[in-house]
């Protein structure tokens, strides 16, 4: 089978044939050949070894215009990776006397904190939730080692990656299952690039719901040069107040939605300079639900998914990009705009932290004889708000309304002008003038005279004709 080339901001990309048997022996070089020969010539793709790639041209300055670069492939040694996991870290291959590039995973119980105050036990790969992203370039051979530490059998899939039947990780389909204690060797070549993802495939609604993921970015061998490129794993989760393991039957009260297992005020900022390229890629493993995820400030272009590269004319500008379940998008904007930006899903529900569905709706109603009349069976409780939610986060603040034994409040945390009334599946964007250390918080926006929201009397709004009674 072949397929057309498509580009990817601006750069062709072959989409190579799915994967063939693998060979008794494997040549680095010929593959690379092989693989570039199946794509359309037009996609303009070397076909020689990644690491033989010809020299491009220099960078160009002209603005919004996406640089271009080789990923070359070293001889040996371990490959650096290129994508940021914020809260989250990459498994570096390295490349054997083969060729190939080698990875060990190790599926195992986690004590892993979604928040400061809220931890539960969960399962992970190599000590964390979610896996570490793994990072590959199309027409590598990947050789991963799967090691089960966990009390039960599970397998690996390569979700949305060409590869033998054999190697695709369903339980009792594909593979036997990994026993515990057990190691698995899964080996295939990389035919194709994009954003995918791994995830257990055995008794998948508990160990999915439990955690074992992971982000899979495969690199074309040639491809828009960005300034930074950052994974997000989507997820959802049921955590009881109180309790200390996810819930793996929830199949809708999911009270505690992440980005790389972190919900608000756990999630690390994103910091780029001002006028950087950046490529986000988000890929959405929750049990249940889609995830319309919003910027604040900027738009940008959804230019792939995990089907692939979208075509230069097919690519689109958003604001809100859907990340369906069991998906990824890969979306490139500009950071032109200096300031702290809010990025999260707009499912409202979504904002929250630990929202029980059948929380009764008090909104109007003067609450307060409720509250002195449950408060001596429940020491600290407080019903909905009068005027909604915005005051639960400040009156545990300021200690008013202790939360229970591991929990967090519904809402999010102090800002610069008040508490930020989010939580959950929410974190901050921050552009800051270059130099800028994209691994340090900056702390907040710096905003010039003139350009914040304020409260105005009645007097200045009379000069413009706003009458406000």
């Amino acid at each position: 089978m072949k397929a057309s080339a498509v580009a990817l901001g601006g750069a062709a990309v072959g989409r190579a044939s799915r994967a063939t048997p693998l060979p008794v022996t494997w040549d680095p070089v010929a593959a690379a050949d092989s693989i570039a020969a199946d794509s359309v010539a037009a996609a303009n793709v070397a076909a020689t070894a990644p690491d033989s790639l010809p020299a491009l041209a220099p960078p160009t300055s002209a603005p919004g215009q996406a640089r271009r670069r080789s990923l070359a492939t070293p001889v040996d040694g371990d490959r650096p990776n290129r994508v940021d996991t914020p809260n989250g870290s990459a498994l570096t291959g390295r490349q054997a006397d083969d060729g190939a590039w080698v990875y060990h995973l190790t599926a195992e119980e986690v004590e892993h904190a979604f928040a400061p105050g809220l931890t539960a036990t969960c399962w992970g790969y190599n000590g964390q939730v979610h896996g570490p992203t793994l990072e590959a370039v199309e027409g590598d051979r990947v050789r991963i080692y799967v090691t089960n530490r966990l009390g039960v059998a599970t397998t690996v899939h390569w979700h949305g990656v060409f590869l033998p039947s054999g190697m695709d990780g369903v339980g009792g389909l594909s593979q036997a299952p990994i026993a515990p204690g057990e190691t698995f060797l899964y080996e295939f070549p990389i035919t194709q690039s994009g954003t995918f993802m791994y995830h257990s495939h055995h008794d998948e609604m508990t160990q999915i719901a439990l955690g074992l993921t992971g982000m899979f970015v495969v690199h074309p061998r040639r491809e828009a040069d960005v300034d930074r490129d950052v994974a997000f794993m989507l997820h959802e989760w049921l955590v009881e107040p109180g309790t200390s393991r996810p819930d793996p039957n929830a199949m809708s009260d999911f009270n505690v939605l992440t980005m790389n297992a972190r919900a608000f005020p756990g999630t690390d900022p994103i910091v780029v300079g001002h006028n950087d390229r950046v490529r986000f890629r988000f890929g959405n493993l929750s049990p249940m639900d889609h995830h319309p995820i919003h910027l604040h400030g900027h738009y940008w272009t959804i230019v792939g998914t995990d089907g692939g590269a979208i075509p230069a004319a097919g690519q689109w500008p958003e604001t809100t990009v859907l990340v369906p379940t069991g998906s990824t998008r890969t979306v490139e904007w500009t950071a032109d705009a200096l300031g702290d930006w809010a990025m999260h899903c707009h499912m409202t529900h979504h904002v929250m932290n630990q929202m029980g569905h059948g929380t009764p709706n008090m909104v109007g109603v003067d609450a307060r004889a409720l509250d002195r009349s449950v408060q001596p069976l429940a020491p600290g409780y407080m019903a909905m708000g009068e005027n909604g939610m915005d005051e639960h986060g400040s009156h545990v603040e300021q200690g008013h309304m202790p939360v229970p034994e591991n929990s967090i409040p519904m809402v999010g945390a102090a800002g610069p002008f008040g508490y930020i009334t989010m939580g959950g599946m929410y974190t901050n964007v921050k552009v800051r003038p270059k130099p800028v250390d994209v691994t340090a918080d900056p702390g907040w926006y710096d905003h010039p005279a003139g350009t914040v929201a304020r409260a105005v009397s009645a007097e200045q709004a009379a000069r413009d004709g706003v009458r406000l009674t």
